[in-house]
C-alpha cells in the first residue's frame, strides 16, 4: 500500500510540474507573439518595449528637474521617476485590458490557450518594459550623483512585485468588464488619469492632511507607492504601509478577475 501511494504522489507530482512547463512554454509563445505584433522588427523594433515608457518618464522627470527638495529630503528628480515610471506600468496594463480579448480572439481556438494566459503575456510585456525603464533611468541619475542605490532592495522588488499584481488582476476584471460593452470600455481611460493624482506616485502620504490622510490609507495604490520609495529612499519611512492589507486586496481582486473571466469565456462561442 505504502508503495501504491509513493507511486501515485510522484506520478501527481510529474503531472503537476509537467502541466506548469507546458503553461510556461504557452505563455512564452503569447509573450513572444506580442512583442512582435506591438512593436514588430522594423525601425528599433524591439527595443521600444523600454524606451517607449523610458521617453515618458524622461519627460516628466525633466519638468521636476528644477524643483527643489521636496519634504524628507528626496530629490525630485528620483522621486518622479519613481513614480512615474512604475505608474506607467499600472496604466499600461489597465488601459491595454481593454480590447485585448477581441484582438486575440483566434488564439482561443487553441485548446492550451486561455484568456489567463493571454493577459498575463500581456502584463508581463508591459512590466518588463516599465521596469527596465525605471532601472535605466535610476541608473543615470546616480551617475549623476542625485540618487543613491536603493536603500532597501527587498523592499523595493516586493512592492513591485504587488504593484504588478493588483495592476494584473485589475486588468483581468477590465478585460471581462469591456468584453461586449463598450460604455464601460469608454471609462477605462479617463478612470486611470483620474486615479493619477490618488495613487501617491507624486506624493507621501505623510505630506496630506487629516482626515483625507487616513483615507489614502485604505486605497491600496498609494500604500504600495509608499513602500515603493521606503524601498529607494534612505529618508522615506514605511509607516502607512501595511503589507498584509495590501496582499488582501490583492488576492480578492485576483479572485474576483479569475471568476470574471471564467464567466466571460462561457459566453464567447467560437466558430
Amino acid at each position: 500500500m505504502t508503495m501504491i501511494s509513493d507511486n501515485l504522489g510522484s506520478t501527481g507530482d510529474r503531472g503537476f510540474w509537467r502541466g506548469l512547463q507546458v503553461q510556461g512554454n504557452v505563455i512564452g509563445a503569447l509573450l513572444m507573439r506580442e512583442l512582435h505584433t506591438r512593436y514588430g522588427r522594423e525601425n528599433i523594433g524591439y527595443l521600444w518595449i523600454f524606451l517607449e515608457p523610458l521617453s515618458l518618464a524622461s519627460a516628466v522627470a525633466l519638468l521636476h528637474a528644477g524643483h527643489g527638495l521636496p519634504h524628507g529630503g528626496i530629490h525630485p528628480v528620483p522621486f518622479a521617476i519613481l513614480g512615474y515610471a512604475l505608474f506607467i506600468m499600472f496604466r499600461g496594463m489597465v488601459t491595454r485590458a481593454d480590447g485585448a480579448l477581441e484582438s486575440n480572439m483566434p488564439l482561443l481556438y487553441h485548446r492550451r490557450v486561455t484568456i489567463f494566459d493571454i493577459m498575463f503575456a500581456r502584463a508581463l510585456l508591459e512590466a518588463v518594459g516599465t521596469i527596465m525603464a525605471f532601472g535605466v533611468l535610476m541608473s543615470f541619475v546616480m551617475v549623476l550623483g542625485i540618487a543613491d542605490p536603493p536603500a532597501r532592495l527587498f523592499d523595493l522588488i516586493i512592492g513591485i512585485a504587488l504593484l504588478f499584481w493588483i495592476s494584473f488582476a485589475i486588468s483581468l476584471l477590465i478585460c471581462s468588464w469591456t468584453h461586449d460593452n463598450r460604455l464601460v470600455a469608454r471609462f477605462v481611460h479617463p478612470i486611470t488619469y483620474i486615479l493619477m493624482p490618488l495613487s501617491g506616485a507624486f506624493f507621501q502620504i505623510s505630506w496630506i492632511p487629516e482626515p483625507y490622510r487616513t483615507w489614502l490609507t485604505w486605497f491600496p495604490l498609494s500604500t504600495i507607492f509608499e513602500l515603493l520609495r521606503y524601498g529607494q529612499f534612505h529618508t522615506a519611512k514605511n509607516t502607512y504601509v501595511d503589507i498584509p492589507y495590501l496582499v488582501g486586496w490583492c488576492l480578492l481582486l485576483t479572485y474576483g478577475g479569475l471568476l470574471s473571466i471564467k464567466a466571460t469565456r462561457r459566453h464567447i462561442h467560437l466558430q
